[in-house]
């Protein structure tokens, strides 16, 4: 499947990345025509990051100079952790000056979502939770789901996420699609970078979390009064947590029914966004009409930045 050749911005706002993936990742994406740009960020490394803390602040910050054409795509290079240590340093009114309502894809996950929430709260900017450099694009052989829903969604005005697994609720509401990784989004909760989003549709995912530690994050969005303002709320995939002896017959879905009936508000599952190598990409941001039944769900979404 080929693709207009885009210009592709890296940022690496958290961990450093595997070397070997990154190479493969940017030789896959000059073979398919597009042009690379701050690739050097892909290759630092400072203690556990991918830069010190001005030099990754600096990766988002030249989106906000005028004088440099803006690119089509700003990927992050990986997750891990590190992006709340930039987040007093990112010039938002520049970001938003420059940014806000442009054709721009701006896609990563994990500990991005710290950055999607900051620039959504205090620069109004949309953006995407998708693949990244190395684990997407640099995987051995790249998930072809991942790669088509990718380039879908940054490419057209709207379109359509289903899910065939069954739904114990019945939900048709319509709200703002934001969320992410649930331990970045509860890390954020009292702090000016949590967007006040009211009516939305909250989508949460997470990796190595055990069942209780889902639920105690869950607890604190709910406690905090923001599942209360919520439409719904839907579940990515929730990968890499490990029960033992102890748990007693405490498993995710009996966490899961524990927290439907605190929330009062709608749960639905079945999202496939999280750390899994086959990954939706949704516009954070975006205008969502979920529709959830026995058999299944669909959301339509549609009101965010789009490559023409």
């Amino acid at each position: 499947m080929t693709h207009q050749a885009r210009t592709i911005d890296f940022v690496a706002p958290s961990g450093y990345p595997d070397s070997e993936r990154v190479e493969r990742a940017m030789e896959r994406l000059r073979a398919q025509g597009h042009r690379l740009e701050n690739a050097s960020a892909a290759h630092r490394r400072y203690q556990r990051f991918g830069g010190t803390d001005g030099e990754r602040a600096a990766d988002l910050n030249r989106l906000a100079n005028s004088t440099r054409p803006l690119p089509d795509i700003v990927l992050a290079v990986r997750g891990g952790y590190g992006a709340t240590r930039i987040l007093h340093g990112l010039d938002y009114e520049g970001l938003q000056r420059r940014l806000q309502d442009q054709p721009i894809a701006i896609v990563g996950h994990s500990d991005f979502t710290a950055i999607q929430l900051a620039l959504y709260a205090l620069a109004g900017v949309k953006s995407f939770g998708g693949p990244m450099l190395t684990a997407d694009f640099g995987a051995e052989e790249p998930s072809a789901f991942t790669m088509e829903h990718f380039w879908n969604a940054i490419t057209h005005p709207s379109f359509k996420v289903t899910s065939h697994v069954p739904q114990v609720q019945s939900v048709d509401v319509t709200g703002m699609l934001w969320g992410g990784n649930l331990a970045m989004m509860a890390s954020l909760i009292g702090t000016r970078y949590m967007p006040p989003v009211e009516g939305g549709v909250l989508f949460i995912e997470d990796v190595n979390e055990h069942p209780y530690r889902v639920e105690r994050m869950i607890y604190q969005l709910h406690q905090a009064g923001i599942l209360a303002r919520q439409q719904a709320l839907v579940l990515g995939e929730f990968t890499g947590g490990k029960l033992s002896e102890y748990d007693n017959g405490y498993t995710f879905e009996t966490m899961l029914e524990q927290v439907r009936s605190v929330i009062r508000i709608p749960v639905v599952t079945g999202l496939q966004f999280g750390h899994v190598p086959e990954l939706l990409t949704l516009p954070f941001g975006a205008t969502a009409h979920l529709v959830a039944r026995s058999h299944g769900f669909e959301m339509k979404l549609s009101d965010y930045p789009y490559l023409a």
